[in-house]
């Protein structure tokens, strides 16, 4: 991002932006859930594996073909001819996604989170490549459809190594149904969540144009590199750690608590940072060029607390099978957050922003209580989880600012990195030996080294 933040102008950023709308919302279909289904099962045959892989395949192709059909209705609805061809070429990315669902949700099953880290790391850093090797040609926001295609492509080579699984033939009478009604609520539950989290750029871009949205873009991707790569390693780790003991209710209440009490010492400090040092944040890691973003950025920082606290409790319904119950919530989340865009939408991006942190905020109160019913966590449980990481953040926030005051002169990428070691450092002291967190980190680090 820093690099071709400097090298793909806003609005290049915001023509892809208006297809990743659709081509996001169709991806929720690219698996239905059935990756999801493979880990939470308990027992698992051959045969229905792959019987499993080539429905994700048939899945895949079938959204790569509406994908080209719809192609040049998304540039007849932005009025943006160029949209077209950026379509159908996105869209052949579901295939490379359906041919390593399985191969992946294998390696989860197995907990080989080592395998999927590098498989990861490698293919974010061909795309990468491949990504700033266009823009430096010129290719301006193909440069940005290389580098989405990329990334999967990779991952699926590497999948298909890791995994070291050649499916057979699909077969009937293997238990795919079951299966398929699991992984079909889990699709339609990720469908409304989808709408709800990616309206607001759909409104953007229509009253308000590419510019516009590529400025808000930048920022919403910005803030939620913190939010989707810590949910996703919290979802590897997770969702088949509950899943191995969802038939046991007092260990899953204490694998549970003792992964959200981490997931929010991480998370919480993050949030203040992003609130309090967005200037810096924005002019460092985008450039001056993109100021325009910065409150937006800042606005949109109570989310990623707002997504800590709520996320985890979608992987605790998940692995339990209480996936009615989530799709129940999800359909309390959309009209929420929709409302907020709505209000805050004459005001242009900072209002949009404005709005979806307040909504997500609201729905907090509703949804966590209802989404650990049946289980023996208590808001108790909870309310004690979370006040360590919070009040060390706090404690730790305040010596940045104080520290942030006194290098008011030096340029912002040195403010920024000794702010941030000051609050984070601060931070993990008062957790650690204050609140007396550090055995228990221990104690996780011992069961994560006897599981290997």
């Amino acid at each position: 991002m820093v690099v071709i933040a400097r090298l793909v102008t806003p609005e290049h950023f915001g023509l892809v932006g208006m297809v990743t709308a659709l081509t996001g919302l169709l991806g929720l279909m690219r698996d239905g859930g059935l990756p999801q289904a493979t880990v939470q099962r308990a027992t698992l045959t051959n045969d229905l594996v792959s019987t499993l892989f080539w429905l994700n395949l048939a899945i895949g192709a079938v959204l790569t073909l509406l994908t080209a059909i719809v192609a040049p209705f998304v540039g007849y609805f932005y009025d943006e001819p160029r949209l077209v061809w950026v379509t159908v070429a996105l869209g052949t990315g579901f295939l490379f996604y359906a041919a390593s669902a399985q191969h992946r949700a294998l390696l989860q099953r197995g907990m080989r989170f080592g395998s999927l880290v590098a498989i990861d790391i490698v293919s974010l850093i061909v795309s990468i490549g491949v990504g700033v090797w266009m823009a430096l040609a010129g290719l301006g926001y193909w440069a940005l459809v290389g580098m989405a295609l990329a990334q999967p492509g990779v991952g699926m080579i590497g999948a298909w190594i890791a995994m070291g699984w050649l499916p057979g033939p699909p077969k009937k009478g293997t238990g795919a149904r079951s299966m398929l009604h699991y992984g079909g609520l889990i699709t339609v539950n990720g469908f409304i969540v989808y709408v709800a989290y990616n309206a607001d750029k759909v409104l953007l871009g229509r009253f308000w144009g590419a510019e516009v949205l590529g400025v808000y873009g930048r920022a919403y991707q910005l803030i939620s590199i913190p939010t989707e790569n810590l949910h996703s390693a919290m979802s590897f780790v997770m969702f088949p750690a509950l899943a191995r003991v969802q038939g046991d209710p007092q260990r899953l209440r204490n694998y549970f608590l003792k992964g959200y009490g981490l997931f929010l010492s991480v998370v919480m400090p993050i949030t203040i940072a992003c609130g309090v040092f967005a200037s810096d944040i924005v002019r460092v890691l985008l450039g001056p060029q993109w100021s325009a973003a910065v409150p937006v950025f800042q606005l949109l920082a109570p989310t990623i607390l707002a997504f800590a606290l709520l996320n985890p409790m979608a992987y605790l319904m998940m692995a339990t099978g209480r996936v009615v119950r989530s799709l129940k919530i999800a359909c309390l989340i959309l009209p929420v957050v929709l409302i907020g865009y709505a209000i805050g939408l004459p005001s242009g991006p900072t209002g949009v922003a404005l709005g979806f942190s307040v909504a997500m905020l609201i729905l907090l109160v509703p949804a966590i209580p209802w989404a650990k019913q049946g289980t023996l966590i208590t808001m108790t449980d909870l309310m004690r989880t979370s006040l360590p990481p919070l009040v060390s953040t706090l404690v730790g926030a305040a010596a940045a600012v104080a520290v942030g005051l006194v290098l008011d002169d030096f340029n912002a990428f040195t403010r920024l990195v000794l702010v941030s070691a000051v609050l984070f450092a601060t931070h993990a002291l008062v957790l650690l030996f204050v609140f007396r967190q550090k055995e228990n980190y221990l104690e996780m680090l011992r069961a994560a080294r006897g599981s290997r």
